[in-house]
């Protein structure tokens, strides 16, 4: 062999080390976008028969207005030196809807927003460049692209450490008690649910906006099933010999389906008015229990055997078939990278950029003014929103030092800093278990690249050939497998 090197510059020639990057971000201007639209497009003021649908998302490549009034085209390298946004103009389509009828005469193309553009990815002028034509447009050919520039400054969006979504996992609480729990993740909402089974064998079921577990019992007869369904989906014996015992002690498995909504809504919302109880009892069943299974009423029966599969885990844990996960493993992780933060920013910036155009409809029709396009569209909601969350770091989850300031003291650390990985765990506390070498990481992280200090096990890089998958549509995946009949 003449260079021992050759598959690994063959490799990186081939899979840039800012690659990961720059794919997701690319799946997420080509599709995931789109999809958050489509999710909240029509706007429901509360107006009488009036509603406005936004659609025909498009990007107009970066671009600079120049003091008179001229527009041409910005490359990254004169974003930096005249501290500008290397961004793109978002545009959609505004459709006023009179019942439920579009409004032809005013259906016109609008300015949303601005979304940044990374470096290198589909939305740059530099993306096809040779290096002759980078050189020509004084561009760095060794540059390797996958950050962004706000005002001037190149930022990179650290890639995030997380659970994998829509997935049990089993693990014990500090009582001993087994619980199996699910990030149950969608588009635009993350609620955590989750079945503790306690060391006599009663289960409680805990989800979003509520703080102590429910009886599962009650639970299930909300979602639609009967008592004598719940042991139907159940296979082990002593998993069933649980729920036997959970719907004797029960004190809702008598109860009708109405009224279990009833105590179900006095949980949720206590001295409140009984049909607001009730309201606020399927809006849970519907939102806030397992949202990836659907967020329709046709969903519920669904829901009810995930949770039933739940429970039924929680007990063979506890009876020693199965061992609890360990949230170590890289098999149990996924690792966010630009396209999935940007999914997260963009949809909590869209969903203020939604109220803000109701609020001033509402305004407009209350003043008894002329509803016009210009007055009801503020762009610089949902610019703010997304150009702040970038230049501070702080994300709408809650997460800080998602966007860090490119690290330039030389060739290596930039890429190295492209290819950083965070975990969500305080630095703080010792986590001893999260902080050493696991033996699922080998290939994937480097195992000896990390800093030293707080941050030591938390902070750390890609292995130098390791690639991250941008993921797929499952429902694709779901429909392939009813039509072989697996599922």
């Amino acid at each position: 062999m003449e260079n021992e090197h050759d598959i690994i510059r063959a490799y990186l020639e081939s899979n840039p080390l800012s690659q990961q990057q720059i794919d997701s971000y690319n799946r997420f201007v080509g599709s995931t976008i789109h999809k958050i639209m489509e999710n909240m497009s029509v706007i429901e003021p509360n107006i009488k028969d009036y509603s406005i649908k936004l659609s025909g998302l498009r990007f107009a490549p970066p671009m600079v207005v120049e003091s008179d009034g001229t527009s041409k085209r910005i490359m990254p390298h004169e974003a930096v030196a005249r501290n500008l946004n290397y961004s793109a103009l978002v545009y959609a389509t505004y459709t006023p809807l009179i019942s439920g009828i579009p409004k032809v005469d005013d259906v016109k193309e609008t300015i949303i927003g601005e979304l940044p553009v990374m470096v290198r990815s589909s939305m740059c002028y530099t993306r096809n460049m040779t290096r002759e034509q980078l050189i020509q447009e004084h561009e760095d050919p060794y540059d390797p692209g996958g950050y962004f520039i706000i005002k001037g400054t190149e930022r990179v969006l650290v890639g995030i450490e997380d659970i994998a979504p829509n997935r049990m996992l089993n693990s014990i609480d500090k009582k001993g008690s087994a619980v199996t729990s699910v990030t149950s993740t969608t588009l635009s909402f993350r609620a955590k649910c989750s079945v503790t089974r306690d060391k006599y064998g009663i289960y409680t079921v805990m989800f979003p906006t509520i703080s102590k577990g429910i009886d599962i019992i009650l639970v299930l007869k909300a979602l639609g099933l009967s008592t004598s369904d719940v042991i139907k989906y159940i296979s082990n014996n002593d998993s069933r010999n649980d729920m036997l015992l959970n719907i004797e002690s029960s004190e809702s498995k008598e109860v009708s389906e109405k009224e279990v909504l009833v105590l179900l809504g006095k949980i949720s919302a206590p001295n409140q008015a009984p049909t607001y109880q009730i309201k606020r009892a399927e809006s849970q069943l519907d939102m806030y229990i397992l949202p990836h299974l659907g967020t329709e009423k046709e969903n519920r029966i669904a829901k009810a055997q995930y949770i039933i599969k739940m429970a039924e885990r929680a007990s063979l844990q506890a009876y020693g078939y199965i061992k609890k996960d360990d949230k170590d493993s890289y098999a149990n992780k996924r690792v966010k990278l630009s396209g999935d933060l940007l999914e997260e920013l963009f949809t909590s910036a869209f969903k203020a950029l939604v109220k803000d155009i109701s609020y001033r409809v509402e305004r407009t029709n209350a003043r008894g003014r002329k509803m016009t396009m210009h007055t009801n569209i503020n762009p610089d909601t949902l610019k703010d929103r997304i150009l702040y969350a970038m230049g501070t770091g702080s994300w709408p989850t809650g997460q800080t030092g998602v966007s860090e300031v490119l690290d330039r003291v030389n060739f290596q650390s930039s890429l190295a800093h492209i290819r950083r990985v965070k975990s969500t765990l305080a630095k703080k506390h010792p986590n001893y278990p999260a902080r050493d070498v696991h033996g699922t990481t080998i290939g994937k992280i480097c195992p000896t690249e990390t800093p030293e200090g707080t941050a030591v096990g938390l902070t750390k890089y890609l292995a130098l050939m390791a690639k991250v998958t941008i993921g797929a549509d499952e429902t694709q995946v779901i429909e392939s497998m009813k039509k072989i009949k697996l599922i």
